[in-house]
């Protein structure tokens, strides 16, 4: 199935109010994206469920470890699995300026988006920190 260009516009959005709303520290505008039953799970594997959780627990992260941060979002692909589901794949980089998790982090989340009314939400968003993979030594 292919992705409309209105499709793609429309997830774009969703994609530009996440950052904006990292980037602003407003957990309840963050969790807007969201259905209500929504399952998000972070980069280090906590699992929350519903839109109402997701939003306290980004407004918890945004006055406390990432307080000052800046996110930026960018769609990576999108990819039509029904009329009424995708699946897309989310970039973020982050730049702490301070506290314990200070510095720059990279992330890619798969996230799954169903039509909600004429709307698109998110449903299923999980969260990977990128990293360099563990050297491998070769077997003789």
């Amino acid at each position: 199935m292919t992705v409309s260009s209105k499709d793609q516009v429309a997830v774009g959005g969703i994609v530009a109010d996440l950052e904006a709303a990292w980037n602003t520290a407003d957990g309840a505008a963050f969790a807007e994206s969201f259905t209500d039953d929504a399952e998000f799970v972070n980069i280090y594997a906590m699992h929350m469920t519903g839109r109402d959780e997701i939003g306290k627990a980004h407004q918890m992260i945004f006055d406390s470890v990432y307080s000052g941060s800046r996110n930026h979002f960018y769609l990576v692909k999108l990819r039509r699995l029904s009329d009424d589901v995708m699946v897309a794949h989310i970039s973020a980089e982050l730049h702490v300026p301070q506290g314990p998790m200070a510095g720059d982090l990279k992330a890619l989340a798969t996230a799954v988006l169903v039509h909600e009314g004429s709307d698109w939400k998110i449903v299923s968003f999980h969260n990977t920190r990128q990293g360099e993979p563990p050297a491998t030594t070769p077997e003789p």
